[in-house]
């Protein structure tokens, strides 16, 4: 008899970023993802009525990260290093957590900065959290599986 595996839940992960102490409490992660170009190819001499699909070149999505709003300023002081053209790549990793809270998977993304940033909107009729929205252009990242 084979033993059921259930997947793993979304909600329980920490986000960590070289040189920021409170960057674990965000609400939402995204972009974690590849692309690539096909790149279709055939020969003058080729007789086939078929392209060839060759690799292009491969594309990492710009990851997002979103948060309450609160007094801390990490992720604004970044996106500001960044505005005033100091380079500031860091690398940073997001931790998949089991029921048990032990780390499970691993997604690490390196030569990391922020291309945008978005501040809450801000509405009196509503009673929405204000969730501040930081974008992440980096250069690859890899996934490793928890112990």
């Amino acid at each position: 008899m084979a033993t059921r595996v259930d997947p793993f839940k979304g909600f329980n992960f920490i986000v960590s970023i070289e040189g920021m102490s409170g960057s674990a409490a965000f609400s939402e992660v995204s972009g974690l993802s590849t692309d690539g170009d096909v790149v279709e190819y055939r020969e003058g001499t080729d007789k086939s009525l078929w392209t060839r699909k060759l690799t292009g070149l491969r594309k990492h999505a710009h990851i997002t990260l979103k948060r309450g709003q609160s007094a801390n300023l990490d992720l604004w002081a970044w996106r500001k290093n960044v505005l005033d053209g100091t380079p500031d790549r860091r690398s940073g990793t997001i931790t998949l957590l089991n029921e048990q809270q032990q780390s499970v998977l691993f997604w690490k993304f390196s030569n990391g900065w922020p291309v945008k940033y978005d501040g809450p909107s801000l509405n009196a009729k509503g009673n929405d959290v204000a969730i501040e929205t930081l974008e992440i252009v980096h250069e690859g990242h890899d996934i490793e599986a928890g112990g």
